[in-house]
Order: structure tokens, then C-alpha cells, then sequence
């Protein structure tokens, strides 16, 4: 008996089930009944699964054990002290939506501008893109808010919980110490007056604590007679014939569906096909389909369809850098939840259970800064930094250049550790310089891909990074919970240097900052290079743009050459956004199901 009734034709056929497609899915079928819809996702389902619908089970999907991510390593880099990067991605109904840590994270509104001005894609400037992020959510913490929703599917509060010290402490402290950058209730408006500010950070989780994901707001809960979402299901290629996409084969995923056949069916699409796997998912269906540089087909055996060189290239993710800080044994964080303490797991599933409170009604982000340097501050960034402040930055006062926080645990791993109670100073680049690639090794669409990350591959990442440290650990130690620093995670400094002296106690709002010498930034240089790592925000290997600027799909998301195929995911950013990737998958899906309405002469989802 097979998994699932696959029938041999519908309309639209979508290769991946995650964020993006349960949206532009959802959105079509209800839009137009008479339309008949298939989803294949490779990953499991996600229905009803208290691990997809707690918050605080997050970190559950990173285990090296789970089946609801995909693991992809790069190859060892000499910018990451000869390791190799590990990069998760969602693979299960609703991809990310349903593992990520719903950091409520959203870009400045120049990021899509520039997709618009810069790339040549009308339709997606902030003013097309913010009112279709607006249609999605519902925003508890004020509807009435002039950027914010208050009657979508999504909902957005602080979570069912109050927030822990570190979070008060980070939100009180920082505008104390750095009187530039004031206290603000809003560090997500898309403009200039959320930058260099604090703030409290919402969650994609609805104030009874439950988890926003898609595949639950989206499909599951509207049981649409003409949708078909099937787990298990892993695209090998799009059917292509005269140039024209056709369909899907597909194979019952061994990793889901352990005793099936791996046998090749296909099912054809009378309409259209949709690539919609993710950054990671979407490159390599179409490299598998002979969509991509023919050096690169050739190589893993795949006949070349169509030449576009820009597929799998622009690999791009937000560098973290964090940096664990002890903090006072009486206070309260997520450590002892995420080392699975039996006692207080066992009371946070009861507050949760009771009223959708306690710590799995939380995410690790409750207070942060989209930090920009300011005039005077330019020159502690040193003249490597000119070019690409000039270039990236300087003319967008929407932009920062990192974003910051204190999150409540121990950023890293718990192995061999003491049961101490941690803080983690947060560092995502907003804008990294670097890029990296997506490629298939072969045609087997189980083997893992030819990648590399690209971290740190540019030196000006490592500048901004530098500077971070410095600034969060200015704040830190000024937080009352501060209780001196994990030393084998940060920075070797010389025993003689002042920058070696952390201390065990906070010091004064006053306290003289610390100056670093050349040789103490070459320390800090080593361990961004040591423990840079990803942000699991990967975008940009299918960029809509001009072809011939490495473009893989025009701005209807046709993919260049080939007609009745798109591409409709976070693969499709031509540049970087200062945002979790969750907002902007979100906005691409709304857009998209526009986009695809209009197309099937039907306007007004």
C-alpha cells in the first residue's frame, strides 16, 4: 500500500511543502475552489504534533537525531579555523515556520526596495511587501499598530510568559549605559526609528503560548477539499518537455516512509510547476532537473536542459557570533529547560498545559538592538570598514549593521560543562559581505550537496564582528545578574592585557570602558573565526534579478528559459534583509499567490 493517493494530474504541483508553499497553497485553493493543488514535502508532517506547536521545544529540531531538519555541511574553510560549517533547514510541513525559534525579526524597509530599484523587479518594493506582511498577522501586542496586522492568520505577542531577568535586565541596563541609544516599544517599523534603539522583542506566538507556524494557520486548519499536502514525498526533478515544465518526479522519502519502494513516479502539473524547497532545496531540484552551469551538470551526470550559471550561487546567511557570560546562580534562565532537567521540564509542561505560560511558552530572544554605528563611532571600525559602510549602509539609515542580545542560556554546548546558569551575548551580522554556493554532487537526490558557506570569506564581516564584541561585552558586564565570563569561549588576551580582566561581579554604569589593544583584536579576530556560525537564515541561491547579473528567476518568478516554472521561496532574495527569515518568507508567499492569481486571470485573493 502507498503512503499516499498521488493522483496522475493536478493544476498546480508545488516541489516542497514548507513556509512559502503552505501559503501561496492555502491561499489558491481557498481563492479558487475549482483549482486542484499538490504539496510534496520530503520532511514528515507536522498536524497536531506538540513538538510543532510548543514554543520552547525549538532547540528539540537541532538534535543531531531529528528528522524534521535537513543537515548540510559545508566544506572546511580556512576562515573558520579550518572547520566546517553545519547549516539546519526545516524539512517538514511548514519548513522553517514549524522549527524555528519564532524570533519576530523584520527588515528594513530599504531591503525591498532595493529589490525593486536596484534588481529591476517591479511589485516588490516595501510598499507592495509590507501591507501583504500586514494581511498576515495578527498582532496582540497593538493591532492598531500603523506597520502591524490585527485580523491575520498568524499571531504575534510576547508569548504566554513573563519575561525573564536577563531580558528586563539587557532592556534596562543598555540605554542606561549607552545614552545614544534610548529604550524603545518598537524595534520592528521598517524605518529609521527602529534602529539604535532597545526593545522588548515580540514572538511569532499568540499570547495562550502557541507556536505561529504556517502549516497549522494556513492548511490544517481548513481541511480545503482541493488541497493535497503529502509528507513524505521527495522531488527529484521537474519534467521538462520543449522547454516547458510538465510536472514532478518524486520518490516516497526512505528517511519518512522507511519500507517503501524507491522507485521514481511522477505526477504532471496542467498549469504550473512550483520549486518551493528553500534556499538550500529549491538550487539543487533545479540542478537535477539540467537547470543550472553546465560544468556543474555535467560533473554529477545530470544532461544540461538549460544554462543559467547564477543557480546555487549567492549563498548567503547572517553570521552569529555569541559569546556565554555566567550569570548569578538565583537567576532565572533557560539552561537548566535545555539541558532537560527532569524537574523543571515537568513544571514548565504544567504551566504550559494549564494556560499556555511557563518556559515552553518562550523563545531565548526577549530583549534586543538593531545596533548602527553612529558618526563619531566610525573610526573604532577602522578604514577597512569605509568601502562597505559606503556602500551598504551610509545611504540607508534604516539599516543596521548588527543585531544584538542577551539571551538567557549558553549559547553553545552544554557538554562537560558545570550546571551554571548562563547568558549569551547574541551577535547577527545584518548584511554580511560573504558569499558561498549550493551545488549537486551527483544525481541521487539523497546525497548531500557541494556547499560552501562562505562565513567570513569576506574580511570586512570579521571588522563588524570585532566591534560587536566589544560593544556587548560593555553591556554585560554591567548587567546586576553578571557573574564573569566563560573564558575558553572567548577571546585568548594576553594575561598582561587589560581586556584579559573580566571579572566575577558587574561593574559600574560609570566604569571606565575597556580599550584593546592591536594584539587584543587580533584575539577577538581568532575567536569570530573559531566560533562564527550559522543563523539558519539561508536565502539567495535562486536570486531574482537579471540573468545576466546571476538571476535565476525574472520578478513573476518565472524561471529564465523555462515556461509553466517558478521558483517561490527565501531562494528568491536577490539581496540580503536584516530580518529572520521567517518575515520574509512570508511576504514572498503573499506575493506570490498574488502574483499566481493574476496569471490564472483571477484577481483578489
Amino acid at each position: 500500500m502507498l503512503p499516499h493517493p498521488v493522483q496522475a494530474e493536478y493544476d498546480l504541483v508545488f516541489a516542497g511543502g514548507g513556509t512559502t508553499a503552505c501559503i501561496i497553497a492555502s491561499r489558491l485553493a481557498t481563492a479558487l475552489p475549482d483549482l486542484s493543488i499538490l504539496v510534496l514535502e520530503s520532511g514528515p508532517t507536522t498536524k497536531g504534533k506538540t513538538e510543532h506547536i510548543q514554543p520552547g521545544q525549538a532547540s528539540t529540531h537541532l538534535a543531531p537525531t531529528s528528522k524534521t531538519m535537513q543537515f548540510y555541511t559545508s566544506t572546511s574553510s580556512e576562515f573558520l579555523g579550518g572547520r566546517s560549517a553545519a547549516v539546519q533547514s526545516g524539512r517538514c510541513v511548514g519548513g522553517g515556520s514549524s522549527v524555528n525559534f519564532m524570533v519576530y525579526n523584520r527588515p528594513a524597509a530599504s531591503d525591498f526596495d532595493a529589490w525593486e530599484m536596484e534588481f529591476g523587479n517591479p511589485g516588490w518594493s516595501a510598499k507592495d511587501l509590507i501591507p501583504l506582511l500586514q494581511k498576515a498577522e495578527t498582532y496582540e501586542i497593538d493591532p492598531d499598530g500603523p506597520t502591524h496586522g490585527s485580523n491575520g492568520p498568524l499571531k504575534v505577542s510576547f508569548g504566554g510568559n513573563e519575561m525573564l531577568d536577563i531580558g528586563k535586565q539587557f532592556l534596562d541596563i543598555g540605554p542606561k549605559f549607552d545614552k545614544d541609544r534610548p529604550r524603545s516599544e518598537e524595534g520592528n517599523a521598517f524605518d529609521e526609528d527602529s534602529i539604535n534603539v532597545f526593545f522588548p522583542c515580540p514572538k511569532w506566538i499568540s499570547s495562550d503560548g502557541r507556536r505561529s507556524d504556517v502549516a497549522h494557520h494556513y492548511v490544517y486548519n481548513k481541511n480545503l477539499e482541493n488541497l493535497s499536502v503529502f509528507d513524505g514525498c521527495l522531488v527529484n526533478r521537474v519534467v521538462i518537455e520543449n522547454g516547458v515544465a510538465t510536472g514532478v518526479e518524486y520518490l516516497f522519502d526512505k528517511r519518512v516512509y522507511e519500507s517503501s519502494l524507491q522507485d521514481v513516479r511522477r505526477v504532471k502539473a496542467r498549469k504550473l510547476v512550483v520549486v518551493s524547497a528553500g534556499a538550500m532545496g529549491s538550487p539543487l531540484i533545479l540542478e537535477r532537473s539540467g537547470i543550472g552551469k553546465k560544468e556543474i551538470l555535467e560533473k554529477a551526470g545530470i544532461q544540461l536542459v538549460h544554462e543559467i550559471s547564477g543557480v546555487g550561487a549567492n549563498y548567503q546567511d547572517h553570521a552569529s557570533y555569541a559569546s556565554p557570560y555566567i550569570v548569578d546562580p538565583n537567576t532565572k534562565t533557560l539552561d537548566s529547560l535545555f539541558r532537560g532537567e527532569p524537574e523543571t521540564r515537568r513544571i514548565a509542561i504544567e504551566k504550559w498545559e494549564k494556560n499556555g505560560s511557563g518556559l515552553l511558552s518562550i523563545n531565548e530572544i526577549e530583549s534586543a538592538i538593531k545596533m548602527r554605528p553612529l558618526p563619531h563611532e566610525l573610526v573604532e571600525l577602522g578604514p577597512e570598514f569605509t568601502e562597505y559602510w559606503n556602500e551598504v549602509l551610509a545611504n540607508h539609515p534604516d539599516r543596521p549593521l548588527f543585531w544584538l542580545s542577551a539571551a538567557p542560556f549558553h549559547p553553545g554546548i552544554y557538554a562537560d560543562l558545570q550546571p551554571l546558569n548562563f547568558m549569551g551575548s547574541e551577535t547577527i551580522l545584518g548584511y554580511p559581505a560573504s558569499r558561498g554556493y549550493l551545488h549537486i554532487s551527483s544525481a541521487d537526490p539523497y546525497a548531500a550537496p557541494d556547499f560552501n558557506a562562505g562565513f567570513l570569506s569576506d574580511p570586512v564581516d570579521v571588522v563588524a564582528l570585532r566591534w560587536a564584541y566589544k560593544k556587548a561585552r560593555e553591556i554585560i558586564r554591567r548587567l546586576p545578574a553578571f557573574r564573569g565570563a566563560l573564558a575558553p569561549a572567548h577571546p585568548n588576551f594576553a594575561p598582561s592585557s587589560p581586556a584579559a580582566r573580566f571579572g566575577n561581579t558587574p561593574v559600574p554604569l560609570d566604569a571606565p570602558k575597556i580599550i584593546y589593544s592591536a594584539e587584543d583584536d587580533k584575539a577577538i579576530d581568532a575567536n569570530v573565526h573559531q566560533f562564527v556560525k550559522t543563523t539558519w537564515h539561508s536565502l539567495g541561491t535562486c536570486a531574482m534579478k537579471p540573468i545576466e547579473q546571476g538571476g535565476v528567476v525574472d520578478s513573476s518568478l518565472n524561471v529564465y528559459g523555462i515556461k509553466n516554472l517558478k521558483v517561490a521561496d527565501v531562494s528568491i532574495p536577490p539581496s540580503n534583509v536584516n530580518a529572520n527569515t521567517y518575515s520574509t518568507a512570508i511576504a514572498i508567499g503573499e506575493k506570490a499567490a498574488v502574483i499566481i492569481a493574476k496569471e490564472l486571470e483571477h484577481i483578489g485573493i
